[in-house]
């Protein structure tokens, strides 16, 4: 474990910047005296909400003054070619030279990994870097990583292959999990179905010992604990994602909507509070937010751009967690080992 690590905040990245970052920032130097924070962003307004904080003078948080700030609906190509001096670049900048071991941003998806590619680059052996999280199972304490969920839409055998390799060193070093099952996303179980390339990869994943391939899963299996990493390219991922928050959400309003009808519902509704909540509080969103951006040189982990400083904490952690297990050293070495066997 790491006697020290220093991580790099793009603290002018989401809905609210600044007023989630920043808070969150200090919440995580407060659980961690070994952690230092690097906050990139306007000067001026970091040191106006750490002095509300009293810690502008805190030995774990150093400021990097930036001028730019990546626009939530920027285009990535422009962000890469005229935001040189933006928060989420320097934040970036400072991981490629050895500065900080990780990058979070809450800032826009499309140009943070537009930026990391270009700045920190891929690992050997990786065609293209995946963003990857965990959802919650139907087991209370288990939980499955899923990716790719919006980076790449359209992903080749080749892709999936280096995903699911991907995802099975994220579930060992950062879970503990032995010999984590790996699943392919597709539209039934039989090994007939699916798309020619989904054939291919699980080919590919089945001939390499070194991952405990499972076979295919359907999108009703998702949260059943039939795997504990789950890959597709981008596009399902990030439908299916956006698909199961929405339903959270519809159960979560219509639970809501039955239980004010009348006296009778609102009396049993705080019966059942206790329960209830115990019910809803592995749905929390906060406890899952934090997207790593795998198969880089480097770690940059991407908080929802609405996270609120519950969340964007989780995500720090997130950070401190692959720093401590070497995620992208571990991916590298899993990779030179899958295609040394398939070679031989």
């Amino acid at each position: 474990m790491l006697t020290s690590l220093t991580i790099a905040l793009d603290v002018m990245g989401g809905d609210k910047g600044p007023l989630v970052t920043i808070p969150a920032a200090v919440l995580a130097i407060k659980k961690s005296a070994q952690l230092h924070l690097i906050l990139c962003g306007d000067e001026t307004i970091i040191q106006e909400i750490l002095i509300k904080h009293n810690v502008l003078e805190h030995s774990q948080l150093s400021i990097v003054p930036t001028t730019e700030v990546v626009a939530m609906d920027e285009k990535p190509s422009s962000a890469l070619r005229s935001k040189k001096h933006s928060s989420m670049r320097k934040a970036l900048d400072l991981v490629e030279q050895g500065k900080a071991q990780a990058c979070v941003s809450a800032g826009n998806t499309g140009a943070l990994f537009a930026m990391a590619h270009y700045v920190l680059k891929t690992l050997p052996s990786v065609e293209r870097p995946a963003l990857i999280s965990s959802l919650p199972t139907h087991s209370e304490h288990q939980h499955v990583f899923m990716l790719d969920l919006g980076a790449n839409v359209f992903c080749d055998s080749n892709i999936l292959y280096q995903f699911g390799v991907m995802g099975s060193v994220m579930a060992e070093q950062v879970d503990g999990i032995s010999a984590p099952r790996v699943a392919l996303l597709n539209m039934g179980v039989e090994d007939i179905k699916g798309s020619d390339h989904i054939k291919l990869a699980a080919t590919k994943l089945n001939d390499n010992p070194s991952v405990n391939y499972v076979g295919f899963i359907e999108g009703n299996d998702i949260f059943n604990n039939k795997a504990d990493v789950i890959v597709c390219d981008g596009f399902v991922g990030n439908v299916a994602l956006k698909t199961c928050e929405g339903v959270a959400r519809l159960v979560y309003q219509k639970l809501k909507q039955v239980l004010s009808e009348h006296v009778f519902a609102r009396l049993i509704g705080k019966i059942l509070a206790p329960s209830l909540k115990k019910l809803f509080k592995p749905l929390n969103p906060d406890q899952y937010n934090g997207a790593s951006l795998i198969g880089l040189r480097g770690i940059v982990i991407k908080s929802h751009g609405n996270a609120s400083v519950s969340a964007f904490h989780t995500s720090i952690l997130e950070a401190v967690r692959e720093v401590e297990r070497q995620v992208p050293e571990k991916i590298k070495m899993t990779l030179e080992q899958g295609l040394k066997e398939r070679l031989e």
